[in-house]
């Protein structure tokens, strides 16, 4: 643990502000000269799991690993600078100060190669990092009768259940999750196994500069219950058995640039510490100053400041995960940064049918890129909520790490794949592989398929219904809600378990239908059946009386 710490102390000494800060600067420096640490020591820098890591897939440790030196840190503070922010990677920093004639001087350092402004006291407008595309909508009923719950179709779809059956729940797998917050993950339920068994490894926020990530947005906290939530017929997410660090890095009030810098400082940290995955539910394209605004033509995988981390991060062998964002419906359109990088697994939306997701944002990158690379379900998603209750909620925000979990199902399955093999892997699982398109990339991966369990494809999956029965068991009634793709005669029938018909319901040509069975207090405790036809699709399913 001693690197651990030692990583921990060079971050903590840094300049926290709760607020965007104004006259802010990122700064670019020459070199790293004059450097208390060296590449012949990096246990000094790196975790022993993230050296295992170069060590098993071949990586250099080079001059991108080592710390900024210490030396221009002091001399900069000398000044009264104020260092918010910093990368390793980039050999860059962001400052803060007031005094105008020391900002307009700073190049004149012989280690500043260059500046750039990267915020301003403007008045914040509009969210649009956060890639949720709308507020949630109602809180689902009781417990739905599968041990997935509530968070079935979004594990089936991607055939996810393949791996867990066999054991790949990702065990061994750490995940980094870099988001706006983690609101409440410390008490509410999905995320009491997480809690049990010592699964949340650690927790940064690099807005604050503190540890503090459960009173921020809730943001995080939905996202990682996709993965890491466990509530048997309510939502088990898609790696309940995975390690995660969670790492706030954007200030959910504004839209500054600095956010990117505070997203590559947390990459860098999770690298450092050893984690496999990041995911990240993330995008930047338009700022509270528009003069930092990016534009399409940026979104080429080497322009971003962000983005050009994103690519390093997967050159020391992590796997980046990124939401492709909700603008498609938005004049911007297209993916955003770091959902561009070359090196990113770039995940876009569908809804429970495997239809594209309306707001979904679309490719290719300006350079022709397809992206996004795959897609899996964001809309109607089902997560915990922040009242304790499992909700759903849409956007990419949650498309993205129901991927991240199932890759470290995956990397669990393959422990001598190297971080893009696995990507590979993903893609050429995925539905429309060799008819990629602009809106689902490469498709919906079937990772039963990638891991070769099964030859299942998406196409069988199109065709089901949903069809949520509750609650289960039952006392006085039960409740059954079924919507499907097409306009089809619906007819439910319910049994005891000797054959005899309880109660009948026929629906002619609807495409969704709620059917309530009431009074069924009278009947005997024990088990029931439900015969469930939709158009020439049988479906039988048990449901038991206490």
């Amino acid at each position: 643990m001693k690197n651990i710490l030692l990583i921990y102390t060079l971050f903590s000494t840094l300049t926290s502000f709760s607020q965007v800060a104004e006259n802010s600067y990122r700064l670019f420096l020459t070199d790293k000269n004059n450097n208390s640490y060296t590449l012949s020591a990096p246990e000094e820098f790196l975790s022993q799991k993230a050296l295992d890591r170069r060590t098993k897939y071949n990586i250099e440790i080079n001059q991108s690993d080592l710390p900024i030196s210490q030396t221009y840190l002091d001399s900069l503070n000398t000044l009264g600078l104020q260092i918010l922010n910093i990368s390793k990677w980039l050999n860059s920093m962001v400052v803060y100060s007031a005094d105008h004639e020391l900002i307009d001087t700073i190049t004149q350092l012989g280690f500043v190669k260059s500046k750039e402004k990267i915020t301003t006291n403007l008045t914040p407008s509009a969210k649009r990092m956060l890639f949720t595309k709308s507020h949630l909508t109602e809180v689902l009923g009781q417990d739905d009768h599968l041990d997935y719950g509530y968070g079935t179709t979004q594990i089936s779809m991607i055939n996810g259940h393949a791996l867990h059956i066999n054991g790949y729940k990702g065990q061994g797998i750490t995940i980094g999750v870099i988001d706006a917050g983690f609101y409440n993950v410390d008490i509410l339920p999905a995320f009491d196994s997480l809690r049990f068994n010592s699964q949340i490894l650690g927790t940064r926020d690099f807005v604050d500069g503190d540890q503090q990530v459960y009173d921020a947005s809730e943001h995080g906290m939905k996202v990682l219950s996709t993965m890491g939530g466990n509530i048997p017929g309510q939502l088990i997410g898609t790696a309940p058995k995975a390690s995660y660090w969670l790492l706030r890095s954007e200030n959910a009030s504004t839209e500054f640039s600095i956010e990117e810098d505070n997203w590559v400082a947390a990459a860098e940290f999770a690298d450092s510490i050893g984690c496999d995955i990041i995911t990240s539910s993330l995008g930047y394209t338009e700022f509270d100053d528009v003069s930092q605004n990016y534009s399409y033509t940026d979104m080429d995988g080497n322009t971003a400041f962000i983005t050009r981390a994103a690519d390093i991060a997967a050159s020391k062998g992590v796997l980046v995960i990124n939401s492709a964002g909700n603008l498609a419906d938005d004049p911007w359109t297209y993916i955003s940064a770091p959902a561009d990088g070359d090196s990113v697994l770039t995940v876009g939306a569908v809804d429970a049918f495997a239809d594209y997701a309306y707001f979904s944002g679309i490719g290719p990158t300006y350079d022709g890129r397809i992206k996004p690379n795959v897609a899996a379900m964001g809309y109607q998603t089902s997560v915990q909520g922040s009242s304790g209750a499992i909700t759903v909620a849409n956007g990419t925000s949650f498309s993205a790490p129901i991927i991240a979990g199932m890759a470290a199902c995956l990397w669990q399955y393959y422990p001598d794949l190297n971080n893009m093999e696995i990507m590979k892997k993903i893609e050429e699982s995925a539905h429309q592989y060799t008819n990629p398109d602009n809106k689902l990339g490469y498709g919906i991966p079937d990772f039963g398929k990638a891991a070769g369990l099964t030859e299942s494809t998406i196409s069988k999956f199109i065709d089901q219904a949903i069809i949520k029965i509750y609650p289960n068991p039952f006392t006085e009634y039960i409740q059954i809600e079924i919507t499907q793709k097409l306009t089809q005669d619906i007819s439910v029938k319910l049994f005891n378990i000797t054959g005899y018909k309880i109660s009948e319901y026929k629906y002619s040509k609807v495409k969704s239908a709620v059917i309530h069975i009431s009074d069924l207090g009278k009947l005997s405790s024990g088990i029931y059946l439900l015969k469930i036809t939709i158009g020439d699709q049988v479906i039988q399913k048990s449901i038991s009386k206490i």
